[in-house]
């Protein structure tokens, strides 16, 4: 099966577990996902299937949206709530506007450093492997954007909050530097991807919803249509005989005149080819061909 899975992911599943999931339910083998969510997340989670993780470089900076909650009083060696506590607990002692004014620090570019426990490489093994291995792990600060951070309401010791990040960012590391400016700690108690790129929860997925789907063609119905992903290419149809010319690598000539960089190339409305590079004018040159 060749297409991409808008998941909603369960709490309590890896992102391995919801691949094992959905190569059950699909039979497809090659499977890939576009950005990890933590065990205890859920929410959007984009997979890639068939040949088409194939086109996962074309995903790569995809923004993400989150619904979440911040728990004061005390850090984890996670930096969430699956964590072991670090420390003694601390009573919050910042108002709902301290607390606001303290995250205006999150907000533009900054140079964040990932938590220990995380998918982050560290000489090609992720950086959690290493931690759990007893390994000492020296992870680097990473530039991030932070679109948009904010605190809606305090109840106790626990915030609600709303945040947009550029690729890359944890949400785990603000609460947790949040959590140090406060004078408390802090950790990430819940998180809920709600976008990931151009894909919501409106469009996505449940297992059960997968689970359920009767066949091959009944899962199919649920993904999105070919030709809405990558918006940014236009697309373009082609015969069987500029196909075969594309399949071996030539340049082509396409009825495409847009200049956009790249084009999406199908053989049917629904069949996706490849990707296109525009050398110039309608002279194109395959980088990425699935059939």
């Amino acid at each position: 099966m060749n297409g991409l899975l808008v998941l909603d992911k369960p709490s309590g599943l890896t992102s391995h577990d919801v691949v094992a999931i959905v190569r059950r339910a699909t039979g497809e083998k090659s499977i890939g996902h576009l950005g990890t969510l933590d065990p205890m997340a859920t929410g959007v989670l984009p997979l890639l299937l068939g040949k088409y993780t194939r086109l996962a470089q074309f995903f790569g900076q995809a923004e993400k949206y989150y619904d979440g909650s911040i728990r004061f009083g005390f850090a984890t060696d996670t930096f969430d709530a699956e964590g072991t506590a670090v420390g003694d607990p601390q009573p919050l002692t910042r108002s709902l506007e301290e607390l606001r004014e303290l995250s205006r620090g999150f907000h533009g570019e900054i140079d964040q450093v990932p938590p220990v426990y995380s998918a982050k490489k560290i000489n090609g093994v992720a950086a959690h492997k290493l931690a759990r291995a007893g390994v000492e792990v020296a992870v680097k600060p990473a530039r991030i954007t932070i679109h948009d951070f904010r605190l809606l309401e305090l109840q106790g010791d626990v915030a609600g909050f709303e945040m947009h990040v550029s690729a890359g960012g944890y949400v785990r590391s603000v609460a947790h530097e949040l959590g140090q400016l406060a004078g408390c700690g802090a950790h990430l108690a819940s998180l809920r991807r709600t976008q990931a790129g151009l894909f919501t929860l409106k469009e996505s997925v449940t297992v059960e919803q997968l689970k359920q789907a009767s066949g091959p063609a009944e899962i199919a119905a649920l993904l999105p249509h070919p030709r809405t992903l990558l918006p940014e290419m236009p697309s373009v149809t082609v015969d069987e005989q500029m196909a075969g010319r594309l399949r071996n690598g030539m340049q082509v000539n396409l009825p495409e005149f847009s200049q956009a960089p790249l084009v999406k190339v199908f053989t049917s409305p629904t069949d996706m080819l490849a990707i296109a590079r525009r050398v110039a004018g309608t002279l194109m040159q395959p980088i990425v061909v699935m059939g």
